[in-house]
């Protein structure tokens, strides 16, 4: 008998505890429903504990919000899709609740049973409850009943079909501007499920309503319906209803309605065609981009490119460019650094003449931008524009403002170019490099922050892979080996660090020769810090040197470095002893 009450305990301390004092109790136990329905079986589930759950919903949000949740995937603890049916009540009542996140929630897992409820059931169940919900008195419940129509519709029989349409059509002209919103925001998902015929006539109608509306959140809500409803239009329809639509909210009163008609161009480009795009939306987004509000211009620069893409580059030429040259001086530095972000592309929509004469200038301005961001976004997609233009010329007009930019204050340029340094030393060659840039990147090893130092070493062993041991071993090696004598320990650090990345490049012979002599007289430094990463780095070149060099000359210093007074230097040489002879047993 207790073998069997054994496991139905902590499942009857969850059902006192949905009806705790204590939230947190509360919480955990709605969190765990599904146990406690296994724990009762179906029927007891069907029969008790959901009408437990439809009675207690004045709880508090954040267990409404974890219920709601729950319940989304119960089917499976209620008998399976015939009975589904029975988890609508307590999730009805959750659509009605004030708090936004519960509602949504409900709404997300009604439309989740109701995509796996039988036709009859739906006609049965959740039609009505649709229905009801939109019938609400309190505007709650008809924001929900919004996202629940596109579940509904496709399996009425079309009496209800024509009622359902009617009753959304009547929620678009709601008193109250958070239903119509919802509205709004579900039109797209109705509409899809709405039959061609109708599409025109009804679900058009209360479109055009809710682009009228008086109130701008609303209508921005209605861009997006745009953008949606094109895709199901036939083109010549959408160019007949969607069309003039964009260009009146692209001259809309409302800011917002403006900035979000920016934010979709290049999807609603897409939904009205090519030639509709170059004919009626050019001028559209031409006064977008030169639109009062700050926030209007920085969604149309970052559409920029994407928008040229549609058009030809003659049409790119002579409408966009002047524009783009506006914005790369624009009062606001957000709108320069969403321009600076997407511009490189347009290279190669335009090609090179263009890009030489028309872009390059714009560049320049742009990399020498007094705000940092501006220059980052210009610097990281440079290599778009080298596709376009060649080597020959992006050296001459834009390397001396990288060169520039090497030296700039702001530490995180610094390390946006050095970050870029590899990738411009494969595309420049050995013999450009040379010239112009490697003085650069040794002194990045000596600068005055770590993570630009820490990047100078990683870039010193990426660019030993790209011109291969013999070009570092003449370039790289003797200069690094130099600043070993440095008197500021965390430059003679930062060396240790790039010896360790150099190593596995250079192979063994170039190791032993040149690098291990500088780290073993580096075990003599007086700075602790510099002697236990001294260690670490013997402990990295252990597997590329020969058994005979660790024997004779890394362990005995080891070994010395192991006795030594400060603690963390004898932690990390036994730690280096031990890997040296982990390595040794397995050779």
């Amino acid at each position: 008998m207790a073998m069997i009450e054994e496991p139905l305990y902590p499942i009857a301390v969850l059902i006192d505890e949905l009806k705790n004092e204590d939230i947190q109790l509360r919480l955990n136990s709605i969190r765990r429903l599904s146990t406690i329905a296994r724990a009762l079986g179906d029927e007891r589930t069907r029969k008790e504990l959901i009408p437990f759950l439809s009675e207690n919903n004045d709880d508090d949000d954040e267990v409404l919000l974890a219920m709601a949740e729950e319940l989304g995937v119960f089917i499976p603890y209620v008998g399976g899709v015939e009975y589904a049916n029975v988890l609508l009540p307590p999730l009805e009542t959750l659509c009605t609740v004030e708090e936004t996140c519960v509602r949504d929630k409900a709404v997300e897992s009604l439309c989740r049973i109701g995509a796996q409820m039988r036709e009859q059931d739906l006609v049965e169940y959740f039609i009505p409850l649709v229905k009801r919900l939109a019938a609400g008195e309190w505007f709650t419940a008809r924001v929900s009943s919004c996202g629940l129509f596109h579940i509904a519709y496709s399996s009425a029989p079309e009496t209800l079909k024509t009622e359902l349409r009617t009753i959304y059509s009547q929620l678009c002209q709601d008193d109250m501007p958070m239903v119509r919103r919802s509205a709004a925001t579900n039109l797209g998902k109705f509409a899809a499920t709405v039959e061609p015929a109708h599409l025109k006539t009804d679900i058009m109608s209360i479109f055009e309503d809710l682009t009228q509306d008086d109130q701008d959140s609303v209508r921005l809500l209605a861009v997006e319906g745009c953008a949606a409803l094109g895709k199901l239009l036939e083109p010549q329809d959408c160019v007949a209803h969607i069309l003039p639509v964009i260009v009146s909210f692209s001259q809309d009163k409302s800011w917002r309605v403006r900035y979000m008609v920016a934010n979709q161009l290049y999807e609603l480009c897409e939904a009205v065609g090519p030639e509709p795009t170059r004919s009626d939306l050019v001028p559209a987004y031409v006064r977008l981009l030169r639109d009062n509000e700050a926030e209007v211009r920085i969604a149309a620069a970052g559409k920029v490119t994407k928008f040229c893409r549609i058009l030809n580059p003659e049409l790119s030429i002579q409408h966009i460019l002047p524009c783009v040259k506006e914005l790369s001086t624009d009062s606001s530095q957000h709108v320069r650094s969403a321009l600076a972000s997407v511009i490189m592309g347009m290279a190669p929509v335009l090609g090179k003449d263009a890009t030489i004469e028309q872009l390059l200038p714009i560049f320049l301005s742009l990399l020498k931008d007094e705000f940092p961001d501006v220059r980052l976004n210009i610097i990281s997609k440079l290599d778009q524009v080298n596709q376009v233009i060649g080597i020959d010329l992006l050296s001459q007009s834009l390397l001396p403002a990288i060169v520039e930019l090497a030296e700039d204050r702001h530490w995180r340029v610094r390390l946006a170019i050095i970050e870029y340094i590899p990738l411009l030393a494969s595309q420049l060659g050995v013999g450009f490099f040379d010239d112009k840039l490697g003085a650069l990147c040794m002194q990045w090893l000596k600068d005055k922050v770590y993570s630009i130092r820490d990047a100078a070493a990683n870039n010193v062993k990426r660019l030993a892979e790209e011109f291969g041991p013999e070009w570092a071993m003449q370039h790289i090696i003797p200069q690094v080996l130099d600043m070993t004598n440095n008197s500021h320990y965390l430059y003679r650090m930062t060396i240790l660090h790039a010896i360790s990345l150099l190593a596995p490049v250079m192979g063994p012979e170039i190791t032993c020769s040149k690098l291990l002599p500088v780290v073993i007289n580096a075990s003599k430094d007086r700075v602790p810090n510099i002697k236990f990463n001294v260690a670490k780095v013997l402990q990295s070149l252990t597997p590329i040197v020969d058994q005979s060099v660790v024997e004779k000359t890394i362990r005995p210093c080891l070994v010395e470095l192991s006795e030594d007074p400060d603690v963390d230097v004898r932690f990390f040489a036994n730690q280096a002893l031990q890997s040296s002879d982990q390595v040794m047993m397995s050779t």
